[in-house]
């Protein structure tokens, strides 16, 4: 809201400016008889009527998007900057004709007096001030309209130096000089305004803003995750930065980690662009790096199935696989059967035909029933055999016991300490031991869940 209340400040101000400048040029020209003077002021009412417009114009631009303006309402700017545009190259034929005209038939010059320097003066100070506290404002907030404005107000700044010019030669007997200077005048409109008008033109095309497309893909490509951009586009729309892209992310990623690419992009975009709206379309490919164990557990994820304790064993011509699957325990075998053999069949189309794929099917965990703590001397009990088996090991310190009661039976959770240097599946072997040992001695005990961690520090 900050930058739109500076838009409408900045334009409402340059508005009272335009109005009384352009009515004091317009009267001392009439005045004294001067085609320059009035030519300047009738450049300064167009400006007037552009300044209007812009004031407008900034009032609407900034509105969010709506259900029938889905990429908001910038472009405004750029059509009223164009119409603008068209108002100037009018004004500027109709000034090159009546200066011709006064050329041909030898119009006599201009009253000369103190009175039209010292508008022109005062004129040339408050286009200046106008026209940098306008392009501030643009440059600030990325306003095309603003920006025309600006360059409407420093037109106006030549051109009273082109008057005054033409004034002192008239002054010094060159007849010819006030409408030399009137076309002198109409030619710096044209060309400010075929400026204005080319930039305004690539917006409404929806051109590129120079060096954007490659800015946008360096900082996408630059968040972790990101394996490549497939394709990007970038357009304005007023000041926002409107940018579409297709990334390649690892297909073995899951669907929130994917989403915290998209927004790690979002960020990185908008730290070059400011105001910048992206539109991210993942596209899941296969790294070079992907293990076979990688491939096969993306063929379960896409196949929406469960699996574990997936090995694999390559005998150089010949692949072997054997996996885990899990389903609903109250599956027919029938039925258990046909979904194993249908991710043989992935996994095969995978690796090759001749790939050897076992599949153990295994019914799928069930949630835990609902359960309550267990008596403070039970916890007491099963804790101290859990620390009489670990005697003697290299697993020791059995700490943070819990025992709940279930439906299904007690459930044991506990921690324990081992050496950091040990490998996972020595530790994994060891503390599996203990828990053996533990269902034996307590056949109550439906599932031990253990968790070993390094000594304290």
């Amino acid at each position: 809201m900050s930058g739109q209340h500076d838009k409408t400040s900045v334009a409402a101000i340059s508005i009272l400016a335009s109005g009384g400048m352009a009515a004091a040029k317009f009267v001392v020209g009439i005045a004294i008889g001067s085609l320059a003077l009035i030519s300047e002021a009738l450049h300064s009412s167009i400006d007037l009527v552009a300044t209007i417009i812009t004031w407008a114009v900034v009032r609407v631009s900034d509105k969010p998007a709506d259900d029938e303006h889905h990429y908001g309402h910038g472009k405004l700017e750029s059509v009223s900057a164009l119409g603008v545009t068209a108002l100037l190259y009018v004004l500027a034929g109709g000034i090159l004709v009546e200066s011709y005209s006064r050329l041909r038939e030898g119009t006599p010059p201009p009253t000369i007096s103190a009175v039209p320097f010292v508008v022109l003066v005062l004129d040339i100070a408050v286009n200046l001030w106008r026209a940098r506290a306008l392009h501030k404002a643009a440059r600030e907030t990325r306003s095309q309209a603003l920006a025309a404005d600006a360059l409407h107000f420093a037109s106006d700044v030549m051109g009273s130096f082109a008057v005054i010019i033409g004034l002192i030669l008239a002054a010094f007997g060159f007849w010819w000089g006030d409408a030399a200077a009137a076309a002198a005048v109409a030619v710096m409109i044209a060309l400010l305004g075929l400026r204005m008008a080319g930039s305004t033109v690539q917006t409404l095309v929806d051109r590129a803003p120079e060096g954007a497309q490659d800015k946008a893909t360096a900082a996408i490509r630059s968040v972790p995750g990101v394996i490549d951009v497939e394709r990007l586009r970038v357009r304005m729309v007023g000041a926002t930065t409107f940018i579409d892209s297709i990334v390649k992310v690892p297909r073995t990623y899951p669907i929130d980690r994917v989403e915290g690419i998209k927004r790690n992009a979002e960020a990185a975009v908008g730290k070059i662009f400011g105001d910048a709206d992206l539109s991210f379309t993942a596209v899941p490919v296969a790294r070079d790096n992907e293990t076979v164990r990688d491939r096969i557990m993306v063929i379960a994820r896409n196949s929406g199935l469960a699996i574990h304790h997936v090995t694999v064993h390559d005998l150089g011509a010949k692949l072997i696989v054997s996996i885990d699957l899990e389903v609903d325990a109250d599956m027919q075998l029938e039925a258990a059967h046909d979904v194993a053999n249908r991710l043989e069949r992935s996994i095969q189309e995978e690796f090759g035909a001749d790939v050897e794929v076992d599949v153990h099917i295994e019914p799928l965990e069930p949630e835990l029933p609902f359960g309550a703590d267990a008596a403070p001397d039970r916890v007491q009990t099963i804790a101290a055999a859990l620390t009489e088996y670990a005697a003697g090991g290299e697993i020791h310190d059995i700490h943070n016991v819990r025992v709940r009661d279930t439906e299904g039976g007690e459930i044991v959770n506990f921690h324990c300490r081992a050496a950091p240097s040990m490998s996972v599946i020595k530790v994994h072997e060891q503390v599996d031991a203990i828990e053996r040992r533990l269902r034996r001695a307590f056949p109550s005990v439906k599932r031990v869940i253990s968790h070993a961690e390094p000594p304290r520090a």
